[in-house]
This record gives structure tokens, C-alpha cells and sequence, in this order.
């Protein structure tokens, strides 16, 4: 099959002669700025061939690069082979940086075009800041990406449900309560939330209009005083639902009509919203005079605290969650002894099939990460029928999967030993899991924040002079994102924020090892936040592990550990029995009972 790729960008760049266009600029974005996009809105995708949820494309009239980091590195070398784009290696020596490289490509006169609702208000401010040292400038009224894009998808028409209070726990009149002290605290009268999942959390709604994440498109405009409008498509919304939402204050309009109502506002308004989320295009409908508060969604913080009813529910599902794991674990190991061929396509037909059998169960929370041997060092593979292993009785699987159900979001990662292992192979897991221990069983004083930990999770592997490159930990959502902000667990970064990590908040916990052509490590629970205790020095915090499922030991090498690690483990595994015992029976429960036994 010939490779579209080098067409479209000609296309591009006979469009970008006309307009008078230097390069172009195309982020992975959508007006909402999520991490994963409709189909609609996956211009960068569509121009490169590169499909990774992390990658900037620039088009220049000669030149065009990709950059993405260290989890795509393979991934983009193989989709962009024969595309004419150089694929740029993000926080690689002597790569420069996107906004550094159009530094030294772009002069007085040139001009950048990125279309306006794929940027954020904060991301354009400093575009324009550092190509005006140059004298070029930035369009932002231009889509030249979508003006070629003759078959591009429609937008995504899935419905829109109530997420019910007994899975909410919080009614949303109580939530816009008290998002509106928040907003009256800030001096705002108007507050315009365009970020997905803020949305889904505040309204107490759910979709599907993004793949593995039940969100849907719309903006929202919240008033101090009372009311607020959703902008959405109402059809999407039954009368029943529109009628619940107009109880609560909440009127629906056309989802494109949010520009509309932005120009209504006047020099007496005082519009709070977050300049890294709402995008450039929205923005631009506000009138000078409107004076901006420009702020963190409040919702954003509210949502990353989950209350003692949510956490209950979240128990419930992780014990579920795991019984269906063991369930697929079981299966698989079954059928490998008994010879039959397997792939890793069957890793994640076997795991759906037990997931979806589980009360509550909604769909995946992301595309499932199973990885054999050599294919397990690529940290966000994804096998395709075109494209995939045949798993045999040795070496390691790596699987990372998850799920959505109505009382929480799961993501766990485990690494089984199909048969025999190498001696670096178990030693390397072991490393790794000292690491995620390590972070498990840290106590740190009120205030800190996940930068501050992340050493914790590399240090047994800095030993060995060993290391990964990605974060370590990120927060998820309660029924939503698998990745949530604001908080998270990664090397600290020059002027990146350093968000407390607050009772309450759930976080990944997931070091890994990657050696590219032989094997890929990476243990993943999640974990909340919780209060340890108070002594002189203040107070101190620590993790509570929520998920329940059986580490590989086979994949280890028990002596590389030292008690208090080997203790953790043993607990782990017998809390990890207790909780899924009374979920399985027969085969399914001596497996459980086989792998949770003590070191």
C-alpha cells in the first residue's frame, strides 16, 4: 500500500504558498485540548502517520519534523518511515526543541500558522513571544491542515447519560455550589470550563464521544450569581435528562454557538478560565473589555480529591477488577500449557471478555498494552492484527490495561513469566519492583509533592546505573480520564508546577525498565493518598495501595530483596487473597491462593 503521507503534506504546502504560510504547526489537540481526540480532530495523525497520544508536527516548505518522547521513539520510526518527516527526539542532547527549532527557522517577515482551536491561549502567548524575537509572527485564523482534509470524520454523536447519584455520590447542585464560592473568592462573574472530564465531573454526566475516556463534547459557561449553560449537541440528550438539568440551573445550548455567548459579555463581566485549557480560537470571541481571570479550573482540583464515598466504590470496583484479571491470568496460563497458539491479541480478548462480565463495567479505560519479550520495550505498544507476537512458553509478557466501570477507573500493569527466564530478566523485575516499593511504603510531611518522590521509584535502579524515561505516576479519574491532573509523580522539571499531593488523591505508581530488542519491566498499582500521622514536625502522609492483584513471582529474584521489601510483598499478596478470595472459586481460586502464597 503506498504511503498517503507525502501527498497530503504537498497538498500542504501548495495551500501554505497560497496563504503566505512559512510552516504550519500541528499539535495533537482538539478544541478541548484532551490527551486522546476524536477522529475529527486528529489532523496530526492524519497528515504524519503517526498516531501516539504525545507528538507536535511542523511543516515547513522543505522540511517537516515530529517530536515526540521517549515512549514513542520506536513507534515513530517505523509510522514515519518514507513520510519525508524527521522524526525529533524530545529531551535527546542536541535535539532542540519544537519552539527552539522554529527559533532558528523562522525570521523577520515568515510567518507560522497552527490553527486556532488546536492551541491553547497560554501555549500561543508564548509561541508568539519567542517568534517575535525573530519578527515572525503567528496566524491562528487558518486551518490549512482542515482545508485539505477533504474526507475528514464528522464529529462524534454519541449520547449523553446521568451518571447516577448513587455512583456520584456528590449532587452536582452541590458541586456548582461549590465551584461558585471558588469563583466569587477569585472575583469572577462568569467562568468558561472547555476541559472534558471538568465537565462530565461537574454535571454528573457521561459519553463516549472519545475512545476509552466517557466524555463528551461541550463547553460549559457557569455565572457566580446562578445558572449555567451546557453547550452541547442537544441531540444528544433525551427530554428526560434536559429536564433533570434545567432543575438544577442548567439551560443547553448549540455546542458551536459557546463564541456567541462569549461576544455577549461585557466591560462589567469578570471571566475566570484557565489559559491552559481553553483554546485560542474560543478566546478570541472575548471583547477587550471583558477583563480575564486567568486561573486553574477549579474543578480540576476538586475532582483529583476523592471523597470517602467515592473511595468506597473504588475498593469495590479495584476487588473486582482484579477477580476478572486473575480470571484472564489463569486462562491464559491454561491454554499455554496446553499448546495452543496464542497471541497477544488473545491477551486482550481474554481480559475484555472477563472485564466485561464484571457489575458495572462500562469498557476499557485505555487500549490494552500487551507486549511479549522484545515488544514488552515499547512502553505504549499496541499489537495489530497486521502486526503482533505469538507468545510462547518463556520469556515475559508485559500487560497494562484498565478498565471504566460506574464506580471507578482502573489501570494496572503485571508482568508474567510464561516459562523459563533469563537471569537478567528476573533480576531487572526485581529492580524495578524494589522501586515501586519503595514509593508504596514512603511516608513524606504534608505539602509535598510528586516531583519531590519520584527518586524513591528510580533509586534501586540509579544503582544499577539503569534508569526510564517516563513519569512514574499519574493521577486518574473517578470514572473518567486514566490520566487526571493536576498532580503526578515524575522528575522534576525547570518551572514545572509542584502540585501537594493531598488526602484523597489517587495515583499510578509504575517504574519501569526498557531495553529495546530484548525485554520491557514496568510494575503498576494504583494508590490514594492518606493521612499517617502527626508528630512534632507536622503532619505525614502516605499510600494506601488499591490494586488487587497478584504480583508474578516467577518474574523474580526474591533475593535481591531485602525483609522489609519481602514483608511488603507477603502483605500485599495476603490483603490481595483476602480481598479476592470470596470473588472466585475452583480453579480461579487456587491460582489466587498459588500466587499470593508467601515468599
Amino acid at each position: 500500500m503506498n504511503n498517503p503521507v507525502p501527498a497530503r503534506l504537498a497538498a500542504l504546502r501548495v495551500a501554505m504558498q497560497q496563504h503566505g504560510v512559512t510552516a504550519v504547526l500541528v499539535p495533537g489537540a482538539d478544541p478541548h485540548l484532551s490527551e486522546y481526540l476524536p477522529a475529527h480532530w486528529s489532523a496530526r495523525t492524519w497528515l504524519s502517520g503517526f498516531d501516539g497520544s504525545a507528538g507536535t508536527l511542523i511543516v515547513g516548505r522543505e522540511q517537516a519534523g515530529l517530536w515526540t518522547d521517549s515512549r514513542y521513539f520506536a513507534q515513530a520510526e517505523q509510522q514515519l518511515a518514507g513520510s519525508g518527516i524527521a522524526l525529533m527526539k524530545l529531551r535527546v542532547p542536541h535535539t532542540p526543541e519544537h519552539l527552539e527549532w522554529l527559533q532558528q527557522q523562522l525570521h523577520d517577515g515568515d510567518v507560522l500558522a497552527v490553527a486556532g482551536d488546536s492551541v491553547a491561549v497560554a501555549a500561543r502567548r508564548q509561541i508568539e513571544q519567542r517568534l517575535a524575537e525573530n519578527g515572525a509572527t503567528v496566524r491562528t485564523d487558518l486551518d490549512l491542515p482542515g482545508e485539505i482534509w477533504t474526507d475528514r470524520p464528522a464529529l462524534p454523536a454519541s449520547p449523553v447519560v446521568e451518571h447516577a447519584l448513587a455512583w456520584a455520590c456528590v449532587p452536582r447542585a452541590e458541586k456548582f455550589a461549590r465551584l461558585r464560592k471558588a469563583m466569587r473568592k477569585l472575583g469572577a462573574s462568569h467562568h468558561l470550563v472547555s476541559s472534558l472530564d471538568d465537565i462530565a465531573w461537574l454535571t454528573n454526566l457521561r459519553g463516549s464521544d472519545v475512545e476509552c475516556n466517557p466524555v463528551f463534547l461541550a463547553h460549559l459557561l457557569v455565572r457566580a450569581d446562578a445558572g449555567a449553560t451546557l453547550f452541547v449537541g442537544r441531540a444528544k440528550l433525551d427530554d428526560a435528562l434536559v429536564a433533570a438539568l434545567a432543575a438544577d440551573g442548567i439551560g443547553i445550548a448549540d455546542y458551536a454557538s459557546i463564541t456567541s455567548a462569549l461576544r455577549e459579555l461585557g466591560a462589567n463581566d469578570r471571566l475566570l478560565l484557565d489559559g491552559g485549557r481553553v483554546v485560542s480560537s474560543i478566546a478570541a470571541a472575548i471583547a477587550p473589555e471583558v477583563v480575564r481571570i486567568e486561573a486553574p479550573n477549579p474543578s480540576t482540583a476538586f475532582k483529583a480529591v476523592k471523597s470517602a464515598a467515592e473511595l468506597d466504590h473504588v475498593r469495590d470496583t479495584m476487588r473486582r477488577d482484579g477477580a476478572a484479571l486473575v480470571r484472564g491470568f489463569r486462562r491464559l496460563e491454561q491454554r499455554l500449557a496446553a499448546g495452543m497458539t496464542l497471541t497477544e491479541l488473545d491477551v486482550d480478548t481474554l481480559l475484555h471478555e472477563e472485564r466485561s462480565a464484571q457489575p458495572g463495567w462500562v469498557g476499557e479505560s485505555f487500549a490494552t498494552i500487551a507486549g511479549y519479550q522484545a515488544n514488552g520495550a515499547l512502553p505504549h505498544y499496541r499489537a495489530t492484527p497486521q502486526s503482533h507476537s505469538t507468545l510462547q512458553a518463556k520469556g515475559l509478557l508485559l500487560i497494562d490495561s484498565g478498565g471504566q466501570y460506574l464506580g471507578g477507573t482502573t489501570d494496572i500493569t503485571r508482568v508474567l513469566a510464561l516459562g523459563e527466564t533469563t537471569a537478567e530478566q528476573r533480576r531487572d523485575a526485581t529492580l524495578v519492583l524494589k522501586g515501586m516499593i519503595g514509593l508504596s511504603r514512603a511516608r513524606f510531611p504534608k505539602g509535598a509533592s510528586g516531583p519531590q518522590l519520584d527518586a524513591l521509584a528510580r533509586a534501586p535502579l540509579w544503582a544499577a546505573g539503569m534508569d526510564y524515561g517516563h513519569g512514574t505516576g499519574h493521577g486518574v479519574g473517578y470514572f473518567l480520564n486514566v490520566h487526571e491532573g493536576p498532580h503526578g509523580i515524575r522528575a522534576p522539571a525547570p518551572g514545572g508546577a509542584l502540585v501537594p499531593l493531598e488526602p484523597g488523591m489517587i495515583s499510578s505508581i509504575e517504574p519501569g525498565l526498557y531495553k529495546p530488542g530484548r525485554h520491557g519491566i514496568r510494575h503498576e498499582n494504583l494508590a490514594v493518598v492518606v493521612e499517617a500521622d502527626r508528630t512534632e514536625f507536622g503532619e505525614f502522609l502516605a499510600f494506601e495501595t488499591l490494586t488487587m492483584c497478584p504480583f508474578d513471582r516467577r518474574a523474580l529474584e526474591p533475593n535481591l530483596l531485602n525483609p522489609e521489601e519481602r514483608a511488603w510483598l507477603d502483605d500485599y499478596h495476603a490483603n490481595v487473597r483476602a480481598a479476592l478470595s470470596p470473588l472466585l472459586a475452583d480453579a480461579d481460586l487456587e491460582w489466587l491462593n498459588r500466587h499470593c502464597a508467601p515468599l
